[in-house]
């Protein structure tokens, strides 16, 4: 498998202002040009789109191509999640509307101080260890925009995950709030895989200012930016 995954959070609309308004056409097109490359990766979750960006993967990739043929991720929104009783629905619903029977990657999403309720107050991780068990999850892991201390206090306490989902690139390595580096580091003392997201920090370092553009192209060229 090839290690770049398509994310499926943002993408594009009929009308810009309504995000539920996918343009299901494009997002055709974009999916079939990524698996003809060779890539299988694809990455979603649950509130994007009003859920939209997970019915986009099922009729994109689903409903056109061999489960075999394409990887899936999503994730527990731990930030809407305030009881028990929420858990089973929200599961059951992103696997309808993804149109699979289990998914390949599953992560708890965004584990940090911003969504502790939906930790803490309730037992999240026992349950996605439940359906890990069951064979509705391959691989379980998590996500976080938290600190490195605060990352290496979750993976103390739950040493079972299998690999974190981190914001890396260039401009957030040293970055004091966000602290790239020092998470990764944390990851590699727990012996977890990494998977990357915001390389490029929501599109930002794709349309960097005109001055760092130069830096760039007196460098090299020939490269992109």
């Amino acid at each position: 498998m090839k290690k770049l995954a398509f994310g499926m959070m943002r993408l594009p609309l009929l009308d810009e202002n309504d995000e539920s308004s996918v343009d299901f056409e494009q997002v055709n097109k974009m999916a079939e040009l990524f698996l003809e490359k060779g890539f299988t990766f694809f990455d979603t979750a649950y509130p994007y789109h009003f859920g939209n960006c997970e019915v986009a993967f099922r009729k994109a990739v689903v409903e056109r191509y061999p489960r075999d043929s394409y990887v899936i991720a999503d994730k527990l929104p731990l930030f809407s999640i305030t009881s028990e009783d929420q858990l089973e629905p929200i599961f059951s619903e992103q696997l309808e509307r993804c149109g699979v029977d289990y998914f390949d990657y599953y992560l708890l999403h965004n584990v940090s101080g911003f969504s502790e309720k939906g930790f803490l107050d309730v037992d999240s991780f026992g349950f996605a260890n439940k359906k890990k068990e069951e064979g509705k999850i391959k691989h379980l892991g998590l996500s976080t925009h938290g600190n490195a201390e605060y990352l290496d206090n979750i993976l103390t306490m739950h040493p079972e995950m299998e690999f974190v989902l981190l914001q890396i690139n260039y401009l957030d390595w040293e970055s004091d709030g966000i602290e790239s580096r020092k998470c990764y580091e944390v990851a590699c003392k727990h012996n977890k895989p990494v998977l990357v997201m915001e390389p490029l920090k929501g599109g930002f370092l794709a349309d960097v200012p005109p001055e760092a553009e130069k830096l760039m192209k007196d460098y090299n060229p020939d490269a992109s930016v």
